[in-house]
């Protein structure tokens, strides 16, 4: 595994795109949380409210699960660009397996879902630390779960997109695809089944990861959602992720390079 994160890496350090998509997943989170700090409600700046302990990672994870499909799209492009400049051919002629050019594209999966998380965590304690007095540990650490969550929803994000990489091999159709199924394909599935089994489509199960801040209150006012909780969704989820890599597996296996 070492070797493998090591060709990655070889790979990605001086990739300019790799360094664009993380620098934009980072900047509009850390706009969306300064913009959020500076809305005026009745005279007063919102960030005292919006980002009090332990609910700022709520909060935040909820709003980097929009990012997500960045990272999606990220995957896509260094697994379509490996196809395209026959990268992964030349591995397999130097001796890797083909399960090794799906766990190293994993191991970037994890890279980038923990780099995510680190840049949520950084600005959810620089913000919170910014609004909030007298902090204790056990405060200040009290619903980060949630990051936790989050980590698991972008891996998840990010393990689909690996599979539309491999799948379609072509850049643009690609992405194009991973877009429509999460945005579309599924929605649209969700709209036709009832809501007992659409709860466990991939989609939805891992933005029940990362509820909307204020479900509770939505719920009461339009009655109980059938959406499964975080701690319901985190099992479903890693499944979907073992399943997604072994489809990704499959179709590397079954085509030529």
């Amino acid at each position: 595994m070492t070797n493998l994160l090591q060709i990655e890496l070889r790979k990605l350090l001086p990739y300019r795109t790799f360094w664009v998509i993380l620098l934009l997943y980072s900047g509009f989170l850390l706009l969306f949380a300064y913009a959020s700090s500076h809305i005026t409600i009745n005279g007063q700046q919102s960030g005292a409210e919006i980002y009090q302990f332990p609910g700022i990672w709520m909060k935040l994870s909820y709003v980097a699960g929009y990012f997500n499909l960045l990272l999606g799209i990220l995957l896509i492009i260094l697994i379509t660009d490996e196809y395209a400049f026959r990268t992964f051919r030349q591995h397999v002629i130097d001796g890797l397996f083909r399960a090794d050019l799906v766990a190293g594209k994993y191991l970037v999966v994890l890279l980038v879902g923990l780099i995510a998380t680190i840049v949520l965590t950084l600005i959810g304690l620089g913000f919170g630390l910014a609004y909030n007095q007298n902090i204790t540990p056990g405060v200040l650490f009290s619903g980060s779960l949630h990051v936790v969550y989050y980590l698991v929803q972008a891996i998840g994000y990010m393990s689909i997109a690996v599979f539309f990489g491999f799948l379609i091999r072509k850049n643009g159709l690609a992405i194009i695809s991973f877009l429509g199924y999460t945005k579309v394909v599924e929605p649209l599935i969700h709209w036709r089944l009832d809501d007992k089994l659409d709860q466990y489509f991939p989609m939805k199960v891992l933005s029940s990861l990362t509820p909307m801040p204020g479900q509770e209150v939505l719920d009461s006012l339009t009655g109980p959602t059938t959406a499964l909780n975080p701690q319901q969704a985190i099992l479903p989820a890693l499944i979907y992720i073992g399943l997604f890599y072994a489809l990704a597996f499959l179709v590397l296996k079954v085509r030529d390079l």
